[in-house]
């Protein structure tokens, strides 16, 4: 069963960063995969945050998170990133990557074949 591996998660006061890090598979046809972010908080429903097409110069982001959180990804080295700036308390989520052999990285991502296991975020005040 294809695993994608994150980590990275942890406790940051506000204003802090994180470095999220999500390891894809190593055979040469995902490189073709786009790929992407998303949050579950508390209570809430799992929402896209941020995406990359396989071309890395297509990326997406949310209101939300645009000019604070930066996507990226190293086929050389199988893993996918996401910066994390000027993070807020309402970033406080379970972060998951997630992949899809159509997506573009033109707009969200609204489906995904694989998941990973999520890592923790949490920002406190």
């Amino acid at each position: 069963q294809v695993q994608l591996v994150e980590s990275g998660g942890g406790l940051v006061q506000d204003g802090g960063s994180l470095l999220l890090s999500c390891v894809f598979p190593g055979r040469a046809a995902w490189r073709s995969y786009g790929m992407g972010w998303f949050r579950q908080a508390p209570g809430k429903e799992r929402e896209f945050v941020a995406g990359i097409g396989w071309n890395p110069e297509l990326r997406y982001y949310v209101t939300s998170v645009k000019g604070r959180f930066t996507i990226s990804r190293d086929n050389v080295k199988n893993t996918m990133y996401l910066q994390m700036n000027n993070l807020k308390p309402e970033d406080t989520a379970v972060y998951y990557c997630a992949a899809d052999e159509q997506y573009s990285g033109l707009n969200l991502m609204s489906r995904a074949n694989f998941w990973g296991q999520g890592t923790q975020v949490t920002v406190s005040e």
